[in-house]
C-alpha cells in the first residue's frame, strides 16, 4: 500500500472516530454542551501520525544521497494545562524507516531503523473558552534510534541525539470532554549514519526533519 493510501486511511479512521462520538451524543455537535481549556487540566489524546522525513543525507566518501521512507502509526500525548491558555505537551510514539542510498544509477538497501522521538513542547492555547481552540507550540526533542537492519550493508548504526520542534494544531469540542484534534510538527532532527559497505566504512550526515501530520481524539479530566 502507498503511502498516499496509508495517510488517506488514517484521515478517513480519525474522521470515523469522531464521527461515532457525535453519532453518540443525543445533542448535535454543535449545541452540545463541552468542557472549557482550564488551568490544572489533564489532556490525553490518541492520533494517527504520517511521519514524513524531509531527508537530506549526504556523505564525504559515497557518491549519491540517502533516501528515507515514510510511515504511518498511532501515537498517544499527554498535555497539562498550567494556565487556561498554556498547556505543556509530550507525544510518544515509534515509527520504523526502510533507507536505502541513491549511487544516481542504482539504488542500494540499507534496510530499516526505528525511532523513538519523545517531544515536549510548550503550547499557546487561543480561544480556550469556545469549542474550536487553535494553537501553536515550540519544544526539544531527543530521538532514539533502535532496532537497524543492515540491508546489503556489512553493518549499520545511528547516533542518538537531540532536536528541536514546532507545531500548529486546533482542538474542537465536541461532547463534554471529549475532543478532535488536528495537528502538524516539523522536527528538526540530525543524525551520523556509520556504514560498512564492500568492507569499506562511510559516515554521512543525515538531516532528517520529519513532517508529523496527526489527527485523533482527546478527553480531558
Amino acid at each position: 500500500m502507498s503511502f498516499k493510501s496509508k495517510l488517506l486511511g488514517a484521515a478517513l479512521l480519525g474522521g470515523m472516530m469522531a464521527a461515532s462520538f457525535v453519532a453518540a451524543n443525543p445533542a448535535s455537535a454543535q449545541t452540545a454542551e463541552f468542557k472549557t481549556k482550564q488551568a490544572g487540566d489533564f489532556l490525553i489524546r490518541g492520533r494517527v501520525l504520517g511521519v514524513v522525513p524531509d531527508e537530506d543525507v549526504k556523505s564525504g566518501t559515497l557518491s549519491g544521497e540517502g533516501k528515507v521512507d515514510n510511515d504511518v502509526i498511532p501515537e498517544l500525548d499527554f498535555s497539562y494545562f498550567v494556565t487556561d491558555n498554556i498547556a505543556l505537551e509530550l507525544i510518544a510514539g515509534t515509527s520504523k524507516h526502510d533507507v536505502s542510498w541513491n549511487t544516481g544509477s542504482a539504488d542500494v538497501n540499507l534496510g530499516s531503523v526505528r525511532l523513538l522521538p519523545p517531544t515536549l513542547t510548550l503550547q499557546y492555547h487561543f480561544m480556550s473558552d469556545s469549542r474550536w481552540s487553535p494553537y501553536v507550540g515550540a519544544g526539544i526533542n531527543y530521538t532514539f534510534f533502535y532496532d537497524e537492519k543492515r540491508g546489503d550493508a556489512q553493518s549499520i548504526s545511528y547516533d542518538d541525539g537531540f532536536g528541536y520542534a514546532f507545531q500548529a494544531g486546533f482542538d474542537y469540542a465536541i461532547s463534554g470532554p471529549w475532543s478532535l484534534n488536528v495537528d502538524v510538527k516539523k522536527i528538526f532532527l540530525n543524525t551520523d549514519i556509520t556504514t560498512n559497505v564492500g568492507g569499506n566504512t562511510h559516515k554521512a550526515d543525515a538531516d532528517l526533519d520529519p513532517w508529523l501530520f496527526g489527527v485523533g481524539i482527546g478527553y480531558r479530566f
